[in-house]
């Protein structure tokens, strides 16, 4: 889990969910379990591309977690609100 822990992770994962709903156009009704499990998987996904397709080194630290899970995360929110084919 690397320096920050479940919980760090946990957290970071909530507000780059709610950062991504911000970002990406539409409204969601998901809630803070949902909002939460986005942004998590935002990191996941943001971290692998991050690391093996852009070549960086892995971010440290809350800030450089809390940008690249942000930034999955709105691919992640962008790719779900498209196969929804919800457009409000």
């Amino acid at each position: 889990m690397g320096e920050l822990g479940i919980f760090g992770w946990i957290i970071i994962g909530l507000i780059a969910g709610a950062l991504a709903g911000v970002f990406v156009p539409g409204r969601e009704r998901m809630g803070c379990i949902g909002t939460m499990l986005i942004g998590i998987l935002g990191g996941i996904i943001g971290g692998f591309l991050w690391v093996n397709v852009l070549g960086q080194d892995e971010a440290s630290g809350w800030l450089g977690a809390l940008v690249i899970a942000t930034l999955g995360s709105i691919i992640v929110l962008a790719v779900l609100r498209a196969m929804s084919g919800r457009r409000d």
